[in-house]
C-alpha cells in the first residue's frame, strides 16, 4: 500500500469520525447556516458600510485586497487545482455518512470554502492585527463546516487553508508593494489600522 493511498484512507476515516460524532440540531443549523454562501451577503453589505463609514479613503483599498485575494484563491482553487488533483467528493463515493447540504460539484480537493475563508481572514488581520484570532476562528469554522455537513475530507480542508493563507498573503504584500511604491499610502494605512 503505497504512502499516499495510506493517507487517503486514513483522511476518508477521519472524515466518517468527524461527520457522524459531535453533532446536534442546534450544530446542524449553526453549520448549514455558516456553510451556505447566500448567507454571507447580508454580512458582507454590513462590511461594505462599516469601511465605507469608518475607514473612508481607505475601504476602496481594503475592498479591493479583499476581492483580489477572494478571487485569486477561488480561482486557483475551483479553477486550477480541483480538476487538476481531480479527488471526488465524499458525497460522490462514499455511503454511512451525514450530508446535509446538496453535495455541490463534482471535485473536492482543495476546498474553496476553506480557501477564501482563510484569504480573507488573511488580508482582515492585516489591516487590523487586534482582531487576528477571531478572524481565524472564523475561517476555522468555515473550513470545518465542509466536514460537519459532508461534502468535504478533512485533507481538501486543510489543503484548502493552506491555499488561502499563501493567496491572502501574496496579495496583502503585493497591494502594499504597490501602494508603497506608487501611491505612498501603504506604510501610514497599515500602521494606522494596527491600533485598532
Amino acid at each position: 500500500m503505497s504512502v499516499i493511498h495510506t493517507l487517503l484512507s486514513l483522511d476518508q476515516q477521519l472524515f466518517l469520525w468527524l461527520n457522524t460524532h459531535w453533532h446536534s440540531a442546534l450544530l446542524d443549523e449553526f453549520f448549514v447556516f455558516l456553510t451556505t454562501k447566500q448567507n454571507w451577503l447580508v454580512p458582507g453589505v454590513i462590511l461594505m458600510l462599516l469601511l465605507a463609514v469608518f475607514e473612508k479613503k481607505q475601504a476602496p483599498y481594503l475592498l479591493l485586497t479583499l476581492v483580489l485575494a477572494v478571487i485569486l484563491a477561488d480561482q486557483l482553487s475551483s479553477g486550477v487545482l480541483k480538476p487538476l488533483v481531480g479527488r471526488l467528493r465524499p458525497c460522490k463515493v462514499l455511503e454511512g455518512f451525514r450530508l446535509l447540504v446538496p453535495c455541490g460539484g463534482r471535485w473536492s480537493f482543495p476546498s474553496a470554502h476553506a480557501a477564501n475563508a482563510a484569504a480573507v481572514a488573511v488580508v482582515l488581520a492585516g489591516w487590523y492585527p487586534r482582531w487576528r484570532i477571531a478572524f481565524g476562528v472564523l475561517a476555522f469554522l468555515v473550513g470545518y463546516s465542509r466536514i460537519y455537513v459532508g461534502v468535504h475530507y478533512p485533507l481538501d480542508v486543510l489543503g484548502g487553508w493552506a491555499l488561502g493563507i499563501v493567496c491572502g498573503i501574496v496579495v496583502l504584500q503585493g497591494t502594499q508593494w504597490v501602494r508603497e511604491r506608487f501611491l505612498n499610502t501603504a506604510p501610514k494605512a497599515i500602521e494606522e489600522n494596527r491600533g485598532r
